[in-house]
């Protein structure tokens, strides 16, 4: 299997429980690992056969900047039926990073892993 990845994809949103963070836009590292056949494109060194991880990052981005979910497991539901539903992909490993939620910690999180057809 190969993999294309985007790695600490920055985006602002309106995400948490407490009264303050529905006030505040705080920004989120994304991290995402895409199961796609590099063959094609391998062969024919033509964007045109390859995953668009531009594409994939604005439209994560669209998605993430106008959320309005409470918890991280939503919105890494919600950013993981996009990318599985829109662009060539069978498999998904999403990692999403909330810095400075606990001032003892560099950053929580969660990690989901899903396949296209679940």
């Amino acid at each position: 299997m190969d993999t294309v990845f985007i790695s600490d994809l920055q985006i602002a949103t309106i995400i948490g429980v407490h009264g303050w963070e529905r006030e505040v836009r705080q920004t989120l590292s994304f991290d995402l690992e895409m199961a796609a056949d590099i063959s094609t494109p391998a062969q024919s060194d033509n964007v045109l056969d390859a995953l668009d991880y531009q594409a994939v990052a604005e439209r994560v981005t669209t998605l993430v900047e106008s959320s309005n979910c409470q918890l991280l497991e939503t919105l890494a539901e919600h950013v993981a039926e996009l990318v599985l539903t829109d662009f060539a992909v069978s498999w998904l490993r999403l990692r999403v990073s909330k810095r400075a939620a606990l001032p003892n910690a560099n950053a929580v999180g969660v990690v989901i892993e899903r396949d296209h057809d679940k």
